[in-house]
C-alpha cells in the first residue's frame, strides 16, 4: 500500500508538470493506493488557484478529482486523538507552522499501514521523518532510452 501526497495528485493529473509521467504511473498503478481528504483539497487548492501556470475552473477541478483520482484511492482521515497525537509529536520532530499538514500526512500514512509516502516535496518530509515511519520517496523518473 501507498501513499500519494498532493504534490502527485497534481503532477498525475496535470500533463505539463515536470513530473507528470511517474506520477501518473503510481496513480495507474495496481498498487493499492490511499490519500487523507484533506490531500484533496490541496490538489483542488492548486489546480483553481495555486502554483500552476493555469487555473482551471472549480467545475473543471472537482470533475478531474471525481473521475480521475477517487476512483483509484481510498480515503485514510486521522482521527481527533492522531491529530493530538501527532501535534503532540511536532516538537520532537522540529515541525513548526505549515509543516504540520505534512506531518499529519505522514500520520495518515502510517496509520494505513502504508510502506511507502510518494511526494514531490521530498526534503519537507525528510526534516522529520523518523525510523518507524514509511519510507519517504521520489516517484521513480522514467526509464532512460537505450
Amino acid at each position: 500500500m501507498i501513499y500519494l501526497d498532493a504534490s502527485v495528485l497534481v503532477a498525475a493529473v496535470v500533463d505539463i508538470e515536470p513530473f507528470h509521467a511517474p506520477c501518473a504511473r503510481l496513480l495507474l498503478s495496481s498498487e493499492s493506493k490511499i490519500v487523507r481528504s484533506h490531500g484533496l483539497a490541496e490538489t483542488f487548492s492548486t489546480l483553481t488557484g495555486g502554483r500552476l501556470p493555469l487555473r482551471l475552473s472549480p467545475a473543471v477541478a472537482n470533475r478531474l478529482i471525481e473521475v480521475n483520482l477517487l476512483p483509484r484511492l481510498r480515503i485514510v482521515d486521522l482521527a481527533a486523538s492522531d491529530v493530538i497525537r501527532a501535534i503532540a509529536d511536532s516538537e520532537s520532530r522540529g515541525v513548526r507552522g505549515g509543516a504540520i499538514h505534512d506531518l499529519f500526512h505522514l500520520f495518515a500514512a502510517r496509520k494505513a499501514k502504508a510502506s511507502t509516502l510518494y511526494t514531490l516535496n521530498l526534503s519537507h518530509f525528510q526534516a522529520f521523518h523518523r525510523r518507524g515511519d514509511p519510507e519517504v520517496r521520489l516517484p521513480e523518473p522514467d526509464p532512460s532510452p537505450p
